[in-house]
């Protein structure tokens, strides 16, 4: 990857769950904008140091498994020792499991708000710890809270809709600190848990304005813009990037 000198040099930012899909893309968008970057991962570990290779010697992976809070903050701990500062945290991480309500246990129920809502929660409360005025905390939460074309995603909406209530309300904790908080949400974006050529892509891509799967530079891009000094005014919010699903 070659790096410019970009909006965010000198910063340092911790990407859960950014071994993969969106959250490998924001991890290689925020280097290229001039980031140090670390990521967690659990079970990808070769998936972890691919994107590490691209990030070079300013890419820190971390294995910890998101459904472990502490796990979480010992991560976030870890890469402020290393260098020395936070100023970015996006919380990537999450699970999805579509089941109808009457096949949906309440261990799976647990394990979706451990990873989707505890685990995002404790990783902002260690952040603070380190940033300082002018840090972003950024939520990747899903076009699954306002709107539902299909069944069975009840329980993970919840979860989503948790995160963006959580981001409006915390926006006000964290506004005298100068720290933003903000909450990106994906429609359907082509990764390996939601690929493109699926069994139930077709009726998906029918409810998408644009006619197509968003990629994961689709997400990227907004999360390095809210991450960047253009958007020091911005908090609070839940934006979609969503080809125009919920329009």
């Amino acid at each position: 990857m070659t790096f410019s000198n970009g909006k965010l040099d000198g910063k340092v930012a911790f990407v859960t769950g950014g071994s993969r899909g969106i959250g490998a893309a924001i991890a290689r968008r925020l280097a290229n904008e001039g980031a140090a970057v670390a990521i967690t991962y659990f079970s990808s570990k070769e998936d972890a140091e691919s994107v590490i290779a691209d990030l070079g010697t300013r890419g820190l992976a971390i294995r910890a498994d998101s459904a472990d809070a502490h796990a979480v903050k010992a991560a976030v701990a870890t890469t402020a020792r290393r260098f020395g500062r936070l100023d970015i945290l996006v919380n990537n991480a999450a699970m999805f499991r579509i089941g109808l309500i009457d096949d949906f246990s309440l261990e799976h129920i647990d394990q979706m708000l451990a990873i989707n809502v505890k685990s995002l929660f404790a990783a902002i409360q260690e952040s603070l710890r380190f940033m300082e005025k002018g840090g972003r905390i950024i939520n990747i939460g899903s076009v699954s809270s306002d709107y539902m074309p299909i069944p069975g995603v009840s329980v993970y909406a919840a979860t989503k809709g948790a995160v963006a209530s959580m981001t409006r309300a915390l926006a006000r904790d964290l506004g005298s600190r100068d720290i933003t908080i903000n909450n990106v949400q994906p429609g359907r974006i082509d990764t390996a848990m939601n690929p493109a050529d699926g069994p139930m892509a077709d009726r998906i891509r029918s409810s998408i304005a644009l006619g197509r799967y968003g990629s994961g530079d689709d997400v990227a891009g907004l999360v390095a813009w809210l991450a960047s000094p253009e958007a020091a005014f911005i908090t609070g919010t839940n934006l979609k990037v969503d080809g125009g699903t919920s329009a």
